[in-house]
């Protein structure tokens, strides 16, 4: 049932069914509705003869944040991003460190209104380098983040997805034309582990990366929670960076991060530091150049290496920069190309986070 203090905006990327359903197509579950049905996601629904999203402009909140906590390593280092997203996701995960807020059905109620002008005047406002959809996943408030991409463009303001890549190929199309970097969530890599525990499937995850390395220009880095006993193994670890290797190039960033019991895994325990810094030796091991380990501290999992020379370019704390030795190609003293967005400086936001109201 759609409540009357709901938006009603038309949506997009659907089709008629002969047995009267409409089909979503925004995402690969392809939720088939009766009239006043919501899709899997909880804020796409069927109002009458179309589909709608409940939550266009309105977001769950706002925050200015290190670009590094995306996580990006890559894209304009040390800079700062006015983050937020909506209410609801598509994937189930039982994992999930954002639930409060993916897997809301009130939290709609709560939600500070913006529109896409809105945004794009408060990053300037804050010199913020970028807007990032996160919180929760972009794919399902698709058209409203592609009307505040285009309005943070029209202001010189950048934009950044931090998403699980879970879309149709047309909707994708659209999408990433106007994002700038992407933080795709590769969630595990085997389909057991996406079906049982995140209720998607791996293949299509796996498509949204090949798309966007292969025909965009989005600069795109890889995360992965790791989560003890279900996709921790060393052989799992070896066959995604060997993937990744083979069908992204070794170029890509990959970041593990740390898991903490939270929503329906509070009897799992935390990921042990070691087993990140273990996969991130075996990532490297099968050729990737660039990993990296979060949601601990660790300077040398923070720290970007020069392939060439071996010598840290960019040395971090947490999201703080501590040294940066790259000039405005991304060049490392010794000459070799660093791949990503670089400025001649790195930002000097550090380690803050600080919360935003719009208009103030």
């Amino acid at each position: 049932m759609i409540e009357s203090h709901e938006v009603r905006y038309p949506g997009r990327w659907w089709s008629r069914l002969d047995d009267g359903r409409i089909q979503c197509d925004l995402c690969p579950r392809e939720c088939r509705l009766h009239e006043g049905q919501r899709g899997f996601c909880f804020v796409r629904a069927r109002d009458g003869d179309r589909i709608i999203l409940t939550t266009y402009g309105r977001s769950s909140g706002f925050c200015l944040d290190p670009i590094e906590k995306k996580p990006l390593a890559h894209f304009f280092p040390g800079s700062s991003v006015l983050s937020f997203g909506t209410a609801g996701c598509n994937l189930g995960c039982t994992f999930c460190q954002n639930w409060d807020i993916s897997k809301a059905r009130e939290y709609d109620r709560l939600a500070d209104q913006a529109s896409p002008e809105s945004i794009a005047l408060a990053a300037r406002r804050l010199d913020a380098a970028s807007v990032a959809f996160t919180y929760n996943d972009p794919t399902i408030f698709a058209e409203y983040a592609i009307d505040v991409a285009r309005a943070c463009h029209a202001h010189g303001v950048k934009t950044v997805a931090v998403t699980a890549g879970y879309i149709c190929p047309e909707p994708r199309r659209e999408f990433y034309s106007v994002i700038d970097a992407a933080n795709v969530d590769l969630k595990g890599f085997t389909e057991d582990f996406y079906f049982k525990v995140t209720g998607a499937h791996l293949d299509r995850v796996l498509e949204t990366l090949v798309y966007l390395k292969r025909e965009t220009t989005v600069w795109l880095e890889l995360t992965t929670l790791l989560i003890p006993g279900y996709n921790d193994s060393e052989g799992e670890i070896a066959e995604e960076a060997q993937w990744i290797a083979r069908e992204l190039g070794p170029d890509v960033p990959l970041h593990f991060s740390a898991f903490h019991p939270d929503y329906k895994m509070l009897d799992v325990p935390p990921t042990p530091p070691e087993t990140l810094r273990r996969a991130r030796a075996r990532a490297m091991q099968e050729g990737l150049r660039y990993v990296y380990v979060g949601n601990v501290h660790d300077r040398e999992g923070d720290a970007t290496y020069c392939p060439s020379c071996g010598e840290a370019v960019i040395t971090r704390d947490w999201y703080e920069i501590l040294e940066y030795r790259l000039d405005s190609s991304g060049r490392c003293p010794c000459g070799t190309a660093i791949p990503g967005r670089f400025a001649a400086k790195a930002g000097a936001f550090g380690r803050r986070r600080v919360p935003v109201v719009l208009g103030r």
